[in-house]
């Protein structure tokens, strides 16, 4: 018998509860263009405090549905807290819908959470004033598109690991056909994303069945580590608990504005 192929094993960063806490899910994190799990310390930390288990893995845009599906698996763990949610920014959401998509998963995810969606029209991110003449103009406007958020910018500047120019390159053929996994989908995205119009996550939004968009005043593509990442987080955390408490997503607090009628 043949040997099933084998995935070369993948880095994962990983942030647990506090001490004490026990487990409200696990989220499996998919970086974009660029980036890897490392990117999203940050985001790690804070999604962790609120006692959820987080795992960003070090994916490239070039691994297939299956191989990515491989590698969660194994970061998941034999026994992942439930809900289990793939959270994807830029190539990393395409490459969760595809995996969620796929029927004969080794593991299933219950949402998906898809932050500042790569483009699929043409497969390349528009221009953006980078000449491509000047490295230090060229990364200025790498920073302008992705965060305005300066301790992230700093972060990734001095980020050895990190790949300056990706995020203006292709997105790989395979990421580009329309998947629509019947599954609770929250989709974010900034208001001012230069790569990824905004229009582009509202139609995404409108074919999925079960999605929720949140658009991000003001915010630019990496939605995740942009100037708005605390409102980001805790969006996120309503999300989740809404997702704990039921499949349909139904609100778990109203907030009502008004006059109040008068006692009397």
């Amino acid at each position: 018998m043949t040997a099933a192929p084998t995935v070369p094993a993948t880095t994962v960063h990983s942030w647990q509860p506090p001490t004490g806490i026990l487990p409200r899910g696990t989220l499996l994190v998919l970086p974009g263009r660029g980036e890897h799990g490392g990117t999203y310390e940050r985001f790690g930390r804070r999604l962790a405090a609120d006692g959820y288990v987080v795992h960003a893995l070090d994916t490239v845009p070039e691994h297939t549905a299956r191989e990515v599906l491989t590698k969660v698996a194994a970061a998941a763990g034999e026994r992942p807290a439930a809900p289990i949610v793939l959270i994807g920014s830029d190539t990393g959401a395409l490459q969760a819908l595809h995996a969620a998509a796929d029927t004969d998963a080794p593991l299933a995810p219950a949402g998906l959470i898809l932050a500042g969606t790569a483009p699929t029209t043409d497969g390349s991110a528009p221009a953006t004033g980078a000449t491509g003449d000047d490295e230090t103009t060229d990364w200025e406007a790498e920073l302008a598109a992705r965060t305005a958020c300066p301790t992230h910018r700093e972060r990734i500047t001095e980020d050895r690991e990190f790949v300056r120019g990706r995020l203006f390159g292709p997105v790989p053929a395979h990421l580009l056909p329309d998947t629509r996994p019947d599954l609770p989908v929250l989709v974010l995205h900034g208001e001012a994303d230069p790569i990824s119009p905004l229009e582009q996550a509202r139609g995404l939004a409108e074919r999925l069945p079960h999605a929720t968009l949140g658009v991000l005043r003001e915010g630019v593509h990496d939605v995740l580590n942009d100037a708005t990442h605390r409102t980001t987080a805790a969006t996120i955390v309503l999300w989740l608990e809404r997702l704990r408490a039921d499949r349909e997503m139904s609100p778990l607090l109203t907030l009502e504005t008004g006059a109040h009628p008068a006692h009397s």
